[in-house]
């Protein structure tokens, strides 16, 4: 596949780039992207992030940005990394590295101007793809474009070496085959089901986040029951045993039009009585917990629209798709407010106190179990609620 040239993709057309990437020194072949945009835009698909990878050290790449009044921000200098803010437009600048000693976690780099060695420390051909901003030339220096045209996913070199590099790339092998693979690359599955245990050593955060980016990719289900049988989560999910909920889900989800929802699918990959223990063993934000936790407590006896009023349209939607209920009640429906408030109430005898509390939630079921009425009908369900109240208070 020589001679692949980079589609001019919207995302090169955008304000400020040829200015950042003429800074960096691309008409000299001093810079180039990088990575995820070069392969997507490869794919045909939309670029979110653009890495551009230059030659220049990273004090020199501060000054020449700043030079030529592009911000630069130094959020990861120490490992060669400047975030560039030109005219709008985001940026990750990073200097070419190599690694002088890793441990599973953590690297130790030192800088070069060699685009090779650059490459070979990554972990994926599919990732290790370079194009000049200016012509478009894509550089390839470990078969890359030929496993992105077979769409698979395969290590840089030896896999059981670039895993001992970095313990996350087992995840990330798996949650790159679910997003992009066709062909299994069966050493790198191998290497990964042999090192599965140094998953043990990760951050539960990390480990995190690839995995709610795997839930979501094209093919999930099918990588996940694979993980399954190769006891990749074993270590520090062990949990997850079984794919079936998840394949129901996933196919309900399509059926509804509903967009993939790594959290919604979670629930399904785990016990409901363990939702709690793993939410806080991933460091799950407190929204996502509550997420977590709910989404197996079922559809509920009062009807769909009344579960989202009552939990919020999101927590509705996944509690009816994992208990395999309809969302057709709230399909289009936003959950309105209660026409009425405390000081109607007090308007019609209550005294101020818990007394208008309480006849405010006898309202308010009332209105629920109606499907929702209007305020004329409010005001009806507010008049007889306070005379009961009124009646038992005078007999009392």
């Amino acid at each position: 596949m020589a001679g692949v040239i980079l589609p001019r993709a919207a995302w090169r057309h955008r304000p400020g780039l040829d200015v950042l990437a003429d800074a960096l020194g691309a008409g000299d072949g001093d810079a180039r992207y990088v990575g995820g945009a070069v392969r997507d835009t490869l794919l045909g698909l939309d670029v979110a992030d653009i890495d551009i990878a230059t030659r220049h050290a990273p004090a020199d790449v501060v000054d020449r940005l700043t030079r030529t009044g592009i911000r630069a921000i130094p959020t990861g200098i120490a490992h060669g990394t400047v975030t560039a803010i030109s005219a709008g437009t985001v940026v990750e600048v990073t200097t070419l590295r190599q690694d002088v000693e890793t441990d599973g976690r953590h690297a130790t780099v030192a800088f070069t101007d060699d685009w090779r060695a650059d490459a070979a420390r990554r972990d994926f051909t599919i990732n290790a793809l370079y194009a000049d901003p200016l012509t478009g030339a894509v550089f390839d220096y470990f078969g890359g474009l030929d496993d992105l045209a077979e769409r698979r996913v395969r290590f840089i070199g030896n896999p059981y070496r670039r895993i001992t590099e970095d313990h996350l790339r087992i995840l990330r092998f798996f949650r790159f085959h679910a997003r992009f693979g066709d062909v299994l690359d069966q050493p790198g599955l191998d290497a990964c089901t042999d090192r599965a245990n140094d998953l043990m050593a990760l951050s539960r955060e990390r480990v995190a986040a690839e995995l709610l980016k795997l839930l979501v990719a094209r093919n999930a289900v099918p990588v996940v029951a694979l993980m399954i049988e190769r006891g990749i989560f074993r270590p520090v999910l062990p949990e997850i045993t079984d794919a079936a909920a998840l394949a129901a889900l996933a196919a309900r989800e399509q059926a509804a039009g509903v967009a993939p929802d790594p959290i919604r699918r979670l629930a399904t990959l785990i016990p409901p009585a363990d939702a709690e223990a793993v939410g806080a063993r991933l460091r799950l934000s407190n929204a996502d917990r509550k997420r977590l936790v709910a989404a197996s407590a079922g559809a509920g006896d009062e009807g769909a629209r009344a579960l989202a009023y009552r939990h919020g349209t999101t927590q509705a939607i996944d509690r009816l798709l994992v208990a395999d209920a309809s969302l057709d009640d709230i399909a289009e429906w936003t959950p309105p407010r209660l026409p009425i408030g405390g000081g109607e109430i007090v308007a019609r005898g209550v005294a101020r106190g818990p007394d208008v509390a309480r006849v405010l939630r006898d309202v308010e079921s009332q209105w629920i179990a109606e499907g929702f009425p209007d305020a004329d009908r409010v005001g009806a369900i507010a008049d007889a609620v306070t005379t009961q109240l009124v009646r038992a208070a005078s007999n009392a």
